[in-house]
């Protein structure tokens, strides 16, 4: 279309009738030319175009994505995707490129599951050095050991939760616990919260208050009450069972590590006992 119009608007230009009795060259129309440079124009965009289209195949027919095709060439993804959404060559060759995506990302995603394994191995390694160097500086503190022995008998070990936890219907105990907490480790106020297990009969605002003031915890540091179904009256508990817990890896791996330590300070110390015997 563009060629049979360039052709007849030339001919118009050529044969144009010259003005009688003008001694000057006729100019040529101004509405013929810009029209004539118009279609030009069009050409050039069509034919390059064309080129842009041939060269796009291909790169598809190599097995380049779109995303790939327009960085190279330039053109827009839309386009390509207009150009080549009806060739079945270009569809088998998509479902390609999107396996290989796939395999691509499971791959990437055991490598940083990886990564992060190692990194967090690095980093718990360093939490158990730390508690190593801390336990020759406090294996003579009453009260650390105090707080050890009773994380031994009560509290929660398994080394997959990053929860320092201990639980005990005995206030005292966990009066002790949080002195340890507080003051031979100077873990911050804040970071510590407690919550009661309690039955249908106490009244949690009673408990609260009787726990608050026998384990020195504030009244804010307690989370939501559990209420349970009652046992037998005779093995009830007065005040039910107070939970005191810390959210912090680094000193689960260090209480957990210290667990050990003092487990082989223990044992090395009934052995000389014996030996001595």
């Amino acid at each position: 279309f563009a060629m049979k119009a360039l052709c007849h608007i030339c001919r118009r230009v050529s044969t144009v009738p010259p003005v009688i009795h003008s001694t000057y060259p006729q100019k040529p129309n101004p509405f013929v030319i810009l029209k004539l440079y118009s279609i030009l124009a069009v050409l050039s965009a069509y034919q390059h175009m064309r080129k842009d289209k041939e060269k796009a195949v291909e790169l598809r027919h190599s097995g380049k994505s779109y995303k790939q095709i327009s960085r190279e060439l330039g053109i827009a993804i839309g386009t390509l995707a207009g150009w080549f959404k009806s060739e079945p060559w270009s569809q088998e060759i998509k479902a390609k490129l999107s396996a290989e995506v796939s395999w691509s990302n499971a791959n990437a995603l055991k490598r940083l599951a990886l990564a992060n394994h190692d990194r967090w191995e690095s980093k718990r390694e360093e939490y158990r050095m730390a508690a190593i160097r801390e336990f020759e500086e406090l294996k003579n503190d009453p009260l650390f050991l105090a707080g050890v022995m009773l994380y031994w008998g009560e509290g929660e070990k398994q080394q997959k939760s990053g929860i320092v936890r201990l639980g005990n219907s005995e206030p005292e105990m966990v009066r002790i616990f949080h002195l340890f907490l507080t003051k031979a480790l100077k873990v911050n106020h804040e970071r510590i919260s407690a919550w009661l297990l309690l039955y249908p009969d106490l009244v949690d605002s009673v408990q609260r208050n009787f726990w608050s003031k026998a384990t020195g915890l504030s009244s804010s540091q307690f989370k939501k009450s559990i209420y349970i179904k009652g046992r037998h009256p005779t093995k009830r508990l007065s005040y039910g069972v107070c939970t005191i817990v810390v959210s912090s890896r680094a000193l689960k791996e260090r209480m957990l590590k210290w667990l050990e330590l003092y487990q082989d300070f223990l044992r090395s110390h009934a052995i000389q006992l014996e030996k001595q015997a």
